[in-house]
Order: C-alpha cells, then sequence, then structure tokens
C-alpha cells in the first residue's frame, strides 16, 4: 500500500507546489492511516487543513480504497 500511496501523493504534489508547498510521506500504517508532513507554503497556512482534506485525503482514498485517514504531522 506504502507504494501505492506514494504514487498517488506523486500526482497531488504539482498541485501544492503551484501554491509554493509540498507534501512528505512519514508512515502508512496496516490499518490504513497516512502520515504525512505539509511543508513549504503549506506548513502553517491557515488553510493547510483543508487542502489536507480536500485534496490529499479525498485524492488518495479515490486512488487507494485501503486509505482510512490522512493526519498531519
Amino acid at each position: 500500500m506504502r507504494a501505492e500511496v506514494t504514487q498517488a501523493l506523486d500526482a497531488i504534489r504539482p498541485y501544492l507546489q503551484m501554491h509554493g508547498g509540498n507534501v512528505e510521506l512519514v508512515d502508512v500504517t496496516a490499518d490504513g492511516v497516512v502520515k504525512v508532513r505539509l511543508t513549504g507554503a503549506c506548513q502553517g497556512c491557515p488553510m493547510s487543513q483543508q487542502t489536507l482534506n480536500m485534496q490529499v485525503e479525498a485524492r488518495l482514498k479515490e486512488v487507494v480504497p485501503q486509505v482510512q485517514c490522512v493526519e498531519a504531522l
């Protein structure tokens, strides 16, 4: 599952980079929790939680059905 998540994040990355941010994969647990770190402009941005939920988590769940949730560290 980690490889699928990495591939999906690679597809999301250009969107984040257009806005000066990025996402780093920290961990994928056996129960489907994906842990990421938002970096660049995303780090500390007031909209980062919305970006995490509406862009990152939604896309990951669409591409990798085993993903239960995405947590930002």
